[in-house]
């Protein structure tokens, strides 16, 4: 049995080649602006915990050293900024999943019409983007609450002043199987659901349970095409991230090298002085402004190549499934 996830790699470079060439920089430009919000990560927590020491002010069996009574105590003025903070960064976290999630479709639906047209992308399918993020929120509570819960092994015996905790070290440590565990299913039902269900949710302008309940049928049937698809999905995205990586840092290098002359300069003739600082903060924001435009633009033929891989194979396996008729009988003439 031939499996797609094998047979497509070669024609996603093809059909991504063909979209994004001859360049077009208002072309790439508009389409750097939607990878930079399609693109993301998932970073997972990592702590240690010592062993439950003995009475208080004595070390446990295993040597380690006690807890400390409590958490030390902060003004009030700076548990505000604190709260004010954490409230910030959970407000960009929302308004960037919304955003990105919308823009899921707006990628899709520049591929499969060969054109690129992001504000009216945007009003057709807006609504279909707030449902996959609500999605992506309902499946990702679950594995937020564990994560909350593991770290809270170390931290409440600190907050609570608890010298001698009730569980064990063993019983932290378990928790580290069961989170990648947790990880995994996370991110494999996520995956499906942008690569798969958002073009099943375009082709019938449906909502994203309908698009599973559509899709379901097709993975039980063809387990082995789509487990093979999870599989060459992982070892290309290790590839492509680690190639992208490397072109990046160079870029930065080059990029840095008249930033850090033109900062020495600054730096030699104004100090450390008000408006020299002002300057060298100015270079370093520049910097970096520049180095985040470098990462959407190559960006772009990245997400573009995964998103036709998926396509093609999404076609293969089920023809009904296929919305890029058109590009795939180009790259397969």
């Amino acid at each position: 049995m031939a499996l797609h996830a094998i047979d497509d790699v070669g024609d996603a470079i093809d059909a991504t080649r063909a979209f994004l060439f001859p360049f077009d920089l208002r072309r790439w430009l508009k389409l750097a602006l939607v990878a930079f919000f399609v693109g993301g990560g998932l970073n997972t927590p990592s702590g240690q915990f010592g062993g439950s020491g003995g009475p208080s002010g004595s070390p446990g069996p295993g040597g380690g050293g006690e807890l400390p009574a409590s958490l030390p105590s902060l003004p009030v003025e700076a548990m505000t900024l604190i709260a004010v903070a954490v409230a910030v960064v959970v407000l960009l976290a929302l308004v960037f999943g919304i955003v990105g999630s919308v823009m899921e479709f707006v990628f899709i639906e520049s591929l499969r019409n060969d054109a690129v047209r992001v504000r009216q992308y945007w009003s057709d399918r807006w609504r279909q983007g707030l449902r996959l993020f609500g999605f992506r929120v309902v499946i990702g509570l679950p594995l937020l609450a564990l994560v909350v819960g593991w770290m809270a092994l170390f931290v409440l015996p600190m907050v609570t002043n608890v010298q001698q905790p009730a569980f064990s070290a063993g019983v932290f440590l378990f928790g580290l199987p069961v989170l990648l565990l947790a990880g995994l299913v996370f991110a494999v039902i996520n995956a499906f659901t942008t690569f798969f269900v958002v073009p099943l949710m375009i082709q019938r302008d449906s909502g994203v349970l309908a698009g599973w309940r559509r899709l379901w049928p097709s993975m039980k049937r063809e387990w082995k095409q789509y487990g093979a698809f999870a599989v060459f999905l992982l070892v290309l995205s290790l590839v492509v991230g680690f190639i992208t990586s490397i072109a990046v840092g160079l870029v930065a290098v080059v990029v840095l090298i008249p930033f850090a002359i033109i900062g020495a300069i600054v730096y030699v003739a104004l100090s450390l002085s008000t408006t020299g600082t002002v300057l060298l903060g100015l270079l370093a924001a520049g910097f970096a402004l520049t180095m985040l435009v470098v990462w959407a633009l190559v960006q772009v033929p990245v997400v573009a190549y995964f998103r036709y891989y998926a396509l093609l194979v999404l076609g293969d396996i089920d023809s009904s499934f296929d919305i890029i008729p058109d590009q795939r009988a180009a790259v397969r003439e």
